[in-house]
């Protein structure tokens, strides 16, 4: 039997981008809840989800590259463009931009506090962050150029980091609003039958969730 790949995460973090991607390749995994900071932090001492442990033993950080990798290692997935295709340039291009200018907010956005003390400056904070991803998507849908997917007619890894991503706060009405295009495929993305079973489980869409 194939040794899994182990998950540390937690439910509606960006672990579930990586159970997304293992589910479509229909390849074994386990998630292991990382609410022991002690037990995550051995293995990575940045303490963040996901953390990855491949059957060899190597661990892997950070969202982009663990799709990519996954991606690339399982061409069968169609997960992403092959290296020679035409397309390859936009998917590395966009996969890095979620990663470097979205992504990487909701540090600050979840927990304000660790930028100051100050409740009413907690609150800019908040409000300037959610101003920024909003450009950040506006910018993103203005420069693609989607067809039945963000990049081409196969669902790839780029559709399920804006799909998770555009989820979490502020949620999905204004980025409806400025990235429509966008917004018709995340809910496909939604609604793919082969992830019904795992937004239950690890992001239910709960009453009221777009806010």
């Amino acid at each position: 039997m194939e040794k899994p790949i182990i998950i540390y995460g937690r439910v509606g973090s960006g672990s579930v981008l990586i159970e997304a991607a293992l589910t479509l390749l229909e390849l074994p995994y386990e998630t292991l809840e990382a609410e022991d900071a002690t037990a995550l932090a051995q293995v990575n001492p940045m303490g963040q989800v996901p953390t990855v442990v491949l059957p060899g033993g190597e661990v892997m950080t950070e969202s982009a590259a663990i799709l990519i990798w996954l991606a690339d290692n399982h061409p069968q997935g169609r997960l992403s463009p092959p290296t020679d295709d035409p397309r390859r340039a936009a998917f590395l291009r966009w996969m890095a931009f979620v990663s470097a200018a979205i992504y990487a907010l909701f540090w600050i956005l979840d927990e304000p506090s660790r930028m100051t003390v100050e409740p009413a400056q907690q609150a800019l904070i908040k409000q300037r962050i959610e101003d920024r991803l909003a450009q950040c998507w506006a910018v993103m849908e203005a420069q693609i150029d989607p067809g039945v997917f963000l990049i081409g007619g196969d669902i790839s890894v780029l559709d399920l980091y804006v799909t998770v991503i555009s989820r979490w706060e502020p949620g999905r009405r204004r980025f409806y609003e400025i990235a429509p295009r966008m917004g018709r495929i995340v809910r496909q993305v939604d609604t793919e039958p082969r992830l019904a079973d795992l937004w239950v489980r690890r992001f239910p869409f709960k009453s009221g969730w777009e806010r």
